[in-house]
């Protein structure tokens, strides 16, 4: 099973060459983790996977110890939103790989798949830095979107 969150483009995400620059690509794959994890403002429409409350207030940090993407076509500019579809490699003790597949909007005639990436993000102690595990009510609310990892065509 997998997550589907929209992320639309900002005309700041694109290059000189016209499609979106790859440190912007980035920040839209943190827009969606963002949008799929953490726990929404009171009165916010959220995925039931949008449980993490974390921050230097809750003691909790998450940090991204690792992050791959491979690209498979320029992604151009567009005013439908962009589909950025979210699941887990893997649930470990203190970390999770979250994969991602980033897909031009589902309504297009063509579908395109323009990148895919992972990043392995720890929960760590605020003030210490030590890993913290992951809770009960995290790994219930994620276990049922743990599927196959990503397989990169480089390695």
């Amino acid at each position: 099973m997998r997550l589907h969150i929209p992320i639309h483009l900002r005309w700041g995400d694109l290059d000189a060459f016209n499609h979106v620059n790859n440190t912007s690509m980035l920040k839209l794959l943190e827009e969606a983790r963002v949008r799929a994890f953490w726990k929404p403002e009171p009165g916010e429409q959220a995925p039931a996977t949008a449980i993490l409350d974390s921050g230097i207030e809750q003691g909790v940090l998450t940090l991204i110890a690792r992050q791959e993407i491979e690209y498979l076509a320029p992604v151009p500019y567009q005013r439908r939103p962009l589909e950025v579809q979210m699941w887990f490699g893997k649930l470990g003790g203190s970390s999770v790989e979250v994969c991602y597949e980033v897909h031009n909007d589902p309504k297009s005639a063509e579908r395109t798949l323009y990148a895919r990436s992972t990043a392995i993000i720890v929960l760590v102690d605020a003030i210490t830095g030590r890993p913290v595990r992951i809770d009960p009510e995290m790994r219930e609310a994620w276990e049922p979107y743990v599927g196959e990892p990503i397989a990169y065509a480089h390695r």
